[in-house]
């Protein structure tokens, strides 16, 4: 009987071991397939400072270039993705009239970590700087709009078919975890679009986009 009993609980704790190494290596696979955006790697550029001066500069940029001087979009990348970091920026009353999630690029890897940029064709990086929204078309991801780089680090934008648009696989709102990533486009949740479109729509004169970090 004792070794009756003594294989069963034997019998037990192998079978408790296998199932502890099995959940463990299911969790590692998730993990690096989409990193936990706990362990940051990011740049502290998240400040309100930070975002105050940018918008003061975008205020200066837009009336000398005869943009909207009332209304702006900014994008911060150095912030985790699953947090909002596109700003729907109120210049003329200096603050934030919204604010949703936005992917940037992997440059084609299977998953990038970190950020990395670029300007080549090709790429599938995201690129930092200034571009104007241009007009709205219905592509491959549905209703899209042009996208135009007005700096060196972006002015291959429109070439390479950078444009501003949705995706589901973009939540509605912030989450813990990183989300998906994009091929250079800053893409958003399709709700968020439709809010976009609204001002985008309605404005008389070329809106700014700015891709900071």
């Amino acid at each position: 009987m004792k070794t009756i009993r003594l294989f069963f609980f034997l019998s037990v704790a192998l079978v408790a071991l296998s199932w502890f190494s099995d959940t463990s290596n299911g969790e590692n696979k998730i993990a690096r397939s989409g990193p936990k955006s706990k362990t940051t790697l990011y740049k502290s550029g998240n400040s309100p400072v930070k975002l105050k001066s940018i918008a003061a500069e975008a205020r200066l940029f837009v009336k000398d270039k005869k943009f909207n001087e009332s209304i702006c979009f900014l994008i911060n990348l150095s912030l985790p993705s699953g947090q909002n970091r596109f700003f729907i920026y109120d210049l003329a009353k200096d603050t934030v009239q919204a604010a949703g999630l936005v992917a940037h690029g992997n440059c084609f890897e299977n998953w990038l970590e970190g950020r990395r940029y670029s300007n080549v064709v090709e790429s599938g990086c995201s690129s930092l700087g200034k571009y104007k929204i241009g007009n709205s078309y219905n592509g491959r991801f549905g209703y899209s709009y042009k996208l135009y780089g007005l700096n060196e680090t972006n002015s291959n934008a429109f070439e390479r078919t950078v444009v501003l648009h949705a995706h589901t696989c973009i939540p509605a709102s912030a989450i813990t975890d990183d989300i998906c990533q994009s091929n250079g486009c800053p893409m958003v949740s399709p709700g968020f679009l439709l809010d976009l479109k609204k001002i985008i729509n309605q404005s008389e004169k070329p809106l700014l986009l700015w891709i900071y970090e």
